[in-house]
């Protein structure tokens, strides 16, 4: 992938938000850092170790760093990456900040609901992007991300960041 990962976690921490104990997520589901399921991703020991982290009930008792947030972001965009590439390997073919909003789409929807996106995929392959942003907008995730869906369908229709 060719997108600046540093940008990437920015617009992910600015659209999930951050925290750094552990929270209920809208859902009830704990989570931690900037949208980690720990119930069905606990932390890997790998990751705990990196992180300097003895247990999950250390998490639970300690939450983590900003650093360990971002390193646990990281990890998790390289998941939702690898899945995006399996289900559409067209992906690698966009320019930097459409890959960016696709990858920030699997992250936000999971690859199984964003594969339902047929409309904008099919748009996407045929390269037609003005099309493929206003199927963003005409969905269910669109009106309940609001802003984040804007902004988004913005980058997919025109290519470039608009910050």
């Amino acid at each position: 992938m060719k997108y600046d990962l540093s940008k990437l976690l920015d617009m992910l921490i600015r659209d999930e938000g951050m925290e750094l104990k552990v929270y209920k997520d809208t859902l009830g589901i704990d989570t931690i850092g900037v949208g980690r399921n720990i119930i069905d991703r606990p932390l890997t020991v790998a990751e705990m170790q990196h992180l300097g982290i003895s247990s999950m009930q250390d998490v639970y008792d300690n939450g983590i760093t900003l650093y360990g947030a971002r390193y646990l972001l990281r990890n998790d965009v390289g998941i939702a990456e690898q899945e995006l590439l399996a289900a559409q390997s067209c992906v690698k073919n966009l320019n930097a900040p459409r890959q960016m909003v696709c990858v920030n789409m699997t992250f936000n929807l999971g690859m199984p609901r964003f594969k339902l996106f047929r409309n904008m995929w099919s748009a996407i392959h045929r390269k037609d992007f003005e099309l493929a942003a206003d199927e963003m907008l005409d969905s269910r995730w669109a009106k309940q991300v609001k802003g984040r869906a804007n902004r988004l369908s913005d980058i997919m229709r025109t290519g470039e960041l608009n910050d």
